[in-house]
């Protein structure tokens, strides 16, 4: 049960999360000196910073999936190393493999490109299962195994990964263990028509990644997610986020029959994790100390979409996870 403020202690709570989400705004301003028209996918990633969860992008190409996150990294001093997923991977090329040192007359560690601060996995889904493997430790457990030795890996950490929806050949889709450690998966749309033209002009003029203020230390970034934490949840709220992911499990009993034989699985408890740490860092990215349902409104679609099993009958009808979560939405009580 969450813990009942009073007023006095919420109104210095108030003040103290105003202060400290500042700069929110100013990393807002300085990534749109390069990105135009994609706010929606910086805040997401944001959250993710803000958390420490994993996002997964999916959207066409040429959508700016890739240099949003090089432009989020310059822009919080934090070290980023881009992984290329092709079919011919191995984890050794992620995590890293022992190599045999002549002068040492033995095997030392070298590391990976896991070792870094934000990983990007450029179409995660072109790799296969063994790859795939080697990252669960890594976005679970904040650890790496290199032969005998374990390596703690340095906050902050996160995996932003990428993938195309519409290609399938030579891709191969993500292991429902390793989706489910992801914390949003955020659909990268096409930007508006006056976006688009501004994105026109500036290809021309533009201004170089490498020109990016490094605004935010990565300290900084950790502090936040301390100050993210003490945002006030109530009790009403813990039980609209299970009220909501329940529903994805058992819809006939929370009032949606005509959702049971669309859904093959529901959402785990993570989701419900996912929805408490994502909402209260929305909030504190509206610089509030409190989370209000449309908090969660507006996260939950990112948090779900990717925990929700459709059945072979979904499929069919071209019922997709947002649909689903459309209808839950609808019918659950606000409070």
């Amino acid at each position: 049960m969450s813990e009942i403020i009073p007023n006095a202690e919420m109104q210095d709570l108030q003040y103290n999360l105003h202060q400290e989400s500042e700069f929110i705004d100013r990393l807002r301003k300085e990534t749109a000196r390069i990105i135009v028209g994609q706010e929606d996918m910086i805040d997401r990633l944001l959250i993710g910073l803000l958390t420490g969860g994993h996002i997964l992008l999916e959207g066409m190409p040429g959508l700016a999936k890739t240099m949003t996150i090089k432009v989020l990294a310059h822009a919080i001093d934090a070290k980023l190393a881009r992984i290329q997923f092709t079919p011919d991977l191995l984890p050794s090329d992620i995590v890293g493999t022992m190599i045999y040192n002549p002068a040492q007359a033995g095997f030392t560690v070298k590391k990976g490109p896991i070792f870094a601060n934000l990983v990007l996995a450029d179409e995660i889904n072109r790799a296969p299962a063994k790859v795939q493997s080697a990252l669960l430790e890594a976005m679970q457990e904040k650890q790496v195994t290199i032969g005998e030795q374990t390596f703690k890996l340095e906050e902050p950490f996160l995996v932003l990964a990428t993938q195309n929806p519409i290609e399938q050949e030579g891709t191969y889709p993500l292991p429902e263990a390793q989706v489910d450690r992801f914390l949003l998966k955020v659909l990268v749309t096409y930007p508006n028509r006056e976006a688009e033209l501004e994105i026109m002009r500036r290809s021309v003029n533009g201004e170089a990644i490498d020109k990016i203020n490094a605004i935010v230390h990565p300290k900084e970034i950790l502090a936040a997610r301390e100050s993210v934490k003490k945002v006030y949840m109530d009790e009403k709220i813990e039980k609209y986020i299970l009220d909501l992911v329940t529903a994805t499990r058992e819809p006939h009993k929370n009032g949606l029959p005509e959702l049971q034989a669309l859904i093959r699985y529901g959402a785990s408890p993570r989701a419900s994790i996912s929805l408490v740490a994502a909402s209260k860092a929305y909030a504190f990215m509206q610089r509030r100390s409190f989370v209000i349902p449309d908090d969660v409104r507006a996260i939950a679609y990112e948090v779900l979409r990717h925990r929700i099993g459709l059945s072979y009958e979904a499929e069919a009808e071209n019922i997709h996870a947002d649909n689903i979560i459309d209808k839950i939405l609808q019918k659950t009580w606000v409070p």
